[in-house]
């Protein structure tokens, strides 16, 4: 099955403007994307429920292909869509309202079989470095990212634009009990390696042949303990005494090249 018949089968389960600044989660319950890259990737996405499109004639010309016939678009000037988002968010010429994603169940990714590794964040909370690795684990072949449905970001216009597109490509799985998490996991046949700069193994060291999940915690605090203790392997990456530590979207890219070049 192709990658994106693999995704659509597991999402199968004019006027005033109106709205204010924020992080891309509208009043109205909806979910407020801007920036080509995340409003192009959004309105490809079959799964999306689009709403209304705010655009310059500029930003509109960048897009690639045609909108739907008759798709909802209010034209505005650049400073009109500065209104509608985070503040000095690069919207592009570009602000798309739309319902959020579907809910996804880890049951049904795990069904599927393991075609690439998961990412686990714990307690991941900065919408930046969830959508950085998003954008990573799309480049790289991940089947998903998995976070607690609590002690993460939304889904917001800031992931979206960090994730560069992959927020509509990479499954998001939001889960109650992460450590009941792992343990399906585990009996998926996944190796849980979770990266601790405390480690006394190398990531290259601890990885092993067959599919793995990749546990990764907030940064400064790292994994929680009891998460740690649901790992089979804790393992570092090699880096320079000239720094403390890498920032965990830069951790998650380099262990994810790791894997996928292994």
């Amino acid at each position: 099955m192709a990658k994106g018949d693999r995704k659509r089968a597991l999402r199968g389960r004019a006027g005033r403007m109106q709205g204010g600044r924020g992080s891309g989660r509208a009043s109205t319950g909806q979910v407020r994307l801007w920036g080509r890259h995340a409003v192009e990737a959004a309105l490809k996405n079959p799964e999306r429920k689009h709403h209304k499109l705010w655009a310059t004639r500029d930003g509109i010309e960048t897009l690639d292909g045609e909108l739907p016939e008759n798709f909802p678009i209010e034209y505005a000037e650049v400073a009109d869509l500065a209104r509608l988002v985070s503040r000095d968010a690069p919207h592009q010429g570009l602000v798309l309202e739309c319902a959020p994603l579907e809910d996804l169940h880890l049951g049904d990714v795990l069904a599927a079989g393991p075609e690439g590794p998961l990412v686990i964040l714990d307690q991941v909370t900065d919408p930046h470095n969830v959508g950085a690795i998003l954008r990573s684990a799309s480049a790289f072949g991940a089947s998903a990212i998995i976070t607690q449905d609590r002690h993460a970001p939304p889904e917001s216009g800031v992931v979206a634009k960090s994730a560069s597109g992959a927020l509509e490509t990479v499954p998001w799985i939001r889960v109650v009990n992460l450590a009941r998490a792992l343990d399906e996991v585990a009996e998926a046949g996944y190796w849980r390696i979770g990266m601790a700069g405390e480690a006394d193994t190398t990531f290259a060291e601890a990885l092993p042949a067959g599919p793995v999940a990749l546990v990764m915690g907030a940064e400064g605090d790292g994994m929680r303990q009891n998460i740690a203790g649901h790992c089979d392997a804790l393992a570092k990456l090699p880096i320079s005494n000239a720094i403390e530590s890498l920032n965990v979207s830069n951790a998650a890219a380099i262990a994810l090249y790791a894997i996928a070049t292994r």
